[in-house]
């Protein structure tokens, strides 16, 4: 027998030891859901074969006719799910199952919280759907032949859950895969025709193709009922995105949700759309509820599924909507593109173009609804995807304003961290003769809710934005206006409130700035080239400086997040703003000896401020502990080596 024929026995990836472990002890809420993972997967394999055969009909060999057949058999204590799809090959048998081919594992794990409601929809949404069989199997035996190869390459794979799993290979004549469960004492109720049944149409009845079993009948004789030889189809059995509206259920379209998401969690909203004119296509969009674990991670493929004229093409089409729409899910499908339609040619086409412009639109215009006559769901939405949606600020120049109406932000109207403020609410409470709407950004809702460039805009009762989230900085540089009104940061450039201010205020803003110009010209000297400049603050009421960039200028924020990222730019000098009414501004306008220490103490101040990191943090503390002890009157015992 060929090595690659021989009995193996093989261990399970760690990750899979857990995995199991947590099915085993049920991990579900509800165990049914078994049943469901097992005829999604097998509804896959079917799709994958119809791919496949559209280069190659010669895959489907005398069987042509697609089916996912449920059985099982009380005396074995067997429940059985086979299906006639694409099949799996012995390395795809040990790679698919033994391992966790996705990457996210760590995050997966990290993410579980012991909560079984919690834990059950990351186990959906990781897609890891045929270990739940483990819920109510003891052993499972899977038997698979990949389609296109001869019947002695079938494979024989089998695990009672434990850290080890056995692989053989044995005789199929049929391609496909069939998924024996070995049940457990416990679930007797599984060996049941009307259960099976009623699971089926329960969870997996929008699946576009025949799930079979035999058809029962009564035996008078022995007062029970026996299977015939005869099949029935216990689903509906057709593409559910290509029916009427009217006839789909809303427990239908969330049943279709799951399947197509891989998420037991019903979706927050969906759109079911055909759409006629130069181009035809059905488009059915659903919004999911929770953000997957696995959001952030740059290299998981995210999308909509394709069909072209109900024939699946490709899982993940990403090219169906825009990234910030990634969280998306559903169907499109084309009665216009070309069957073999490959990634490639997605990217050059016309026909996709109008299809994601449509879409896009489509996924706006449900999101707007939300936002404007369903507000707790739309909460709901910006708090798991909120950071998503705002990257389409700079991505979607097309759909800029319609994504601005949608933003939410915390600002100093409530000083809270939740973000319920719309642009329209900033703007409808703007004082008179305000033309800007102000913003901070910051790497902390607390750094950004305590900012020093506050104080004024505090002080006169001007709402500001609080921006505190790493996209933020990405926003704003590309969102300059809305509605007419500048979006202008309150660190940045110098600080116009003329239009705020009575006559008197302006004739003391003066003043203040004119009768310091010997302090401000001696802190410039002493601060050297860590400022680009130093001038009196209108921006101070109670800290005794800042530090803001010139107009054109990168701000400090955007410069720590570069830098923390490995990006090198420009690194232009801030300019140090003082407050002229501060007790430490007066005090080091009358110092003599130490002028140049308090000036640079007063610079590092300013940086920590705004959440910099300081480049001298010993001499920052030795100048410190110098002011403190110099303020209790003990100066002289300051002992500084080589001074």
């Amino acid at each position: 027998m060929p090595a690659a024929a021989a009995k193996e026995t093989l261990g399970f990836q760690a990750e899979v030891k857990q995995l199991l472990d947590l099915m085993i002890h049920s991990l579900y809420g509800n165990k049914e859901i078994f049943l469901r993972e097992l005829v999604s997967n097998a509804s896959d394999a079917a799709d994958k074969l119809r791919f496949e055969a559209l280069s190659g009909n010669a895959l489907y060999g005398a069987d042509a006719d697609l089916k996912i057949r449920v059985s099982y058999d009380k005396q074995a204590r067997t429940l059985t799910v086979s299906d006639n799809g694409i099949g799996m090959s012995r390395e795809e048998v040990v790679n698919n199952i033994g391992t966790i081919a996705k990457s996210g594992t760590r995050e997966f794990f990290q993410s579980l919280t012991g909560d079984q409601a919690k834990d059950a929809r990351l186990i959906g949404q990781f897609g890891v759907g045929f270990y739940s069989s483990f819920i109510v199997a003891d052993r499972v035996t899977l038997v698979t032949r990949r389609a296109g190869l001869p019947s002695g390459e079938a494979v024989r794979w089998e695990s009672d859950g434990g850290g080890e799993f056995t692989v053989e290979a044995v005789e199929k004549q049929a391609r496909g895969t069939d998924v024996v469960l070995h049940l457990r004492s416990s679930e007797d109720e599984l060996l049941s025709d009307w259960k099976l049944k009623e699971i089926i149409r329960k969870y997996s009845d929008h699946i576009a193709i025949p799930i079979v079993m035999k058809k029962m009948k009564w035996d008078k004789e022995k007062s029970e009922e026996k299977a015939t030889d005869d099949d029935e189809t216990v689903n509906q059995a057709s593409a559910l995105w290509a029916r009427a509206k009217s006839e789909i259920s809303e427990e239908q379209y969330r049943e279709f949700y799951k399947h197509v998401a891989h998420d037991p969690e019903a979706p927050l909203a969906w759109s079911h759309n055909r759409v006629e004119g130069r181009q035809e296509y059905v488009q059915l969009l659903y919004i999911p509820a929770r953000a997957p674990f696995d959001l952030w991670d740059r290299h998981e493929r995210r999308g909509l599924k394709l069909y072209v004229r109900r024939v699946f093409i490709m899982d993940d089409a990403e090219q169906l909507l825009p990234a910030y729409l990634r969280f998306v899910r559903g169907v499109i499908d084309s009665n216009d593109l070309p069957l073999n339609i490959s990634r490639e040619i997605l990217q050059e086409s016309r026909d996709i173009e109008a299809i994601r412009a449509g879409s896009t639109k489509r996924v706006l215009g449900l999101l707007e609804d939300l936002a404007g006559n369903q507000k707790d769901k739309y909460a709901g939405f910006w708090k798991e995807f909120g950071r998503v949606l705002k990257e389409g600020v700079g991505e979607d120049p097309a759909n800029r304003e319609r994504i601005a109406k949608l933003l939410r932000f915390a600002s100093t109207h409530a000083d809270s961290e939740e973000q319920n403020v719309s642009l329209a609410d900033y703007i409808a409470r703007m004082k008179a003769g305000q033309d800007k709407i102000y913003y901070v950004t910051a790497e902390t809702f607390l750094a950004a809710k305590n900012s020093p460039h506050l104080e004024i805009f505090r002080k006169r009762g001007i709402e500001v934005l609080l921006l505190s989230e790493r996209v933020d900085e990405w926003l704003a540089a590309n969102l300059a206006e809305h509605e007419g009104k500048a979006l202008a940061s309150v660190a940045k450039g110098e600080l116009d409130l003329s239009k705020l201010q009575s006559d008197d205020e302006k004739k003391e803003e003066a003043k203040q700035a004119g009768g310091h110009r010997a302090l401000v010209a001696k802190l410039k000297d002493a601060l050297g080239d860590r400022v680009k400049d130093v001038r009196v603050s209108s921006r101070l009421t109670a800290s005794p400086s800042c530090l803001v960039a010139d107009e054109h200028d990168m701000g400090g924020n955007l410069a720590r997040i570069l830098k923390a990222v490995g990006q090198k730019g420009p690194q232009p000098k801030p300019i140090l703003e003082i407050n002229p009414a501060h007790p430490m501004v007066q005090r080091l306008d009358a110092e003599k000896t130490r002028f140049a220490d308090w000036g640079i103490l007063l610079f590092d101040q300013a940086l920590l401020a705004e959440g910099g990191q300081l480049d001298d943090p010993a001499g920052f503390v030795r100048r410190m502990n110098e002011l403190m002890l110099e303020m209790a009157g003990e100066g002289s015992r300051i002992i500084v080596p080589g001074r």
